[in-house]
Order: C-alpha cells, then sequence, then structure tokens
C-alpha cells in the first residue's frame, strides 16, 4: 500500500537559486517565500550571532504570514581577517575579495533554523567551513570572474562550480554548507519537525 502521510507545507524563506537547489534534492515539495528584511550586521555583533539571527528572522517573517507551515530561514556570511564579507554585488568587488583571500584561509558560517506550523522552533544550527585559497594570480582571478560570475555569492566564487580550482583545502563537517545550505542540519531539523527524510 502506498504511503499516504500528509506533511504540512513547507517553505523555504530564500531567494537564493542555489538553496532552492539544494533544498530540492531531498525530494520534498516546498514553495518558495522571500523574507525582505534588514540584512544589515548590528554594532559589535559576532558573525556567528549575525547569520543565526538573520536565519530566524527569515523564517519568523514568513512563518508571520504562513502559520501552518513549515519554514526553513538560512543564512551565509564570509570572515576574513576578523571581518565580515558580504556578496560581492560587481566584478570590481569580487576581484578585490578574491585577491584579499590569496594564501590565506576564509571562514564561511552558514545557518540554518527550522520553525514548525505556529512558529514553534524544532532548531537551528550554525555550521562552519574553511576554505584554504592557493596563491592566485590577478590573469586567473579575472578569468575565474568571467567564467563563473559569482557576484551573487559570499566570498566570490561558487564551491559548485568552478570555486574549487581556487582552493587548497577545504574542511567542513557537512559539504553542502558552503553553497548555502547544510543539508545534513536541515535534514535531522525536518525529521524533527515531522518529515520522512529519507
Amino acid at each position: 500500500m502506498p504511503d499516504e502521510t500528509v506533511f504540512p507545507q513547507l517553505i523555504l524563506a530564500s531567494a537564493s537559486p542555489y538553496r532552492a537547489e539544494l533544498l530540492g534534492r531531498l525530494g520534498l515539495p516546498f514553495e518558495i517565500v522571500t523574507a525582505g528584511i534588514d540584512e544589515s550586521p548590528l554594532d559589535h555583533e559576532a558573525p556567528d550571532q549575525l547569520v543565526m539571527r538573520l536565519a530566524q528572522a527569515k523564517a519568523a517573517a514568513v512563518a508571520a504570514s504562513h502559520p501552518d507551515a513549515v519554514v526553513i530561514g538560512s543564512d551565509q556570511v564570509a570572515v576574513h581577517n576578523g571581518r565580515i564579507l558580504g556578496k560581492p554585488g560587481n566584478k570590481e568587488l569580487a576581484i578585490q575579495q578574491l585577491a584579499r583571500f590569496s594564501g590565506s584561509v576564509v571562514q564561511f558560517l552558514t545557518s540554518v533554523m527550522v520553525l514548525q506550523p505556529g512558529g514553534r522552533a524544532a532548531g537551528n544550527s550554525v555550521v562552519e567551513t574553511r576554505v584554504e585559497f592557493r596563491q592566485l594570480g590577478e590573469e586567473e582571478i579575472h578569468r575565474y570572474i568571467e567564467s563563473d560570475r559569482p557576484l551573487d555569492c559570499a566570498g566570490s566564487f561558487k564551491a559548485e562550480s568552478l570555486g574549487p580550482a581556487l582552493f587548497r583545502s577545504m574542511f567542513s563537517q557537512d559539504p553542502t554548507a558552503i553553497i548555502g545550505l547544510p543539508l545534513i542540519e536541515t535534514c535531522r531539523l525536518l525529521r524533527i519537525a515531522g518529515f520522512q527524510v529519507p
């Protein structure tokens, strides 16, 4: 007899196509609703506090208008020499970011928050990924940016595409976290929320 279990509506509170692709791997039907929150850091806010606050804020904003749904919020920041870095947005800033990263280590923090119907928290988590960049020449930085167009990615590279060509090494407990949504933690939280994964 086929399984006819009915699950709550699942919503991804993100406009990121990378997060949508990752969540789609789980085979669960979901909708995308953008939160439209202010993502500016607060004064003296630590990077891990920032990404978790933003994941919670995104999920809560969408849950407020969809109280019967399970909502996933997520955020990511890059940290280099103590500085929080966002998405470059243009080619010039992407070149500057990668030039600064050359031969150094960049920390990426990726958060996930799952709210159950009624706004009850299934849980949250922050996953760290440490990327060591090799020495990068000016020409190859330009070639990479022209090829991958990573202007909407924290850190100015796409880990799911040509980005690893820039690395010497990468360390993380969850290989999907660097792309934008830590699936190991997301699956754990969705199971708490009552979903069957797998």
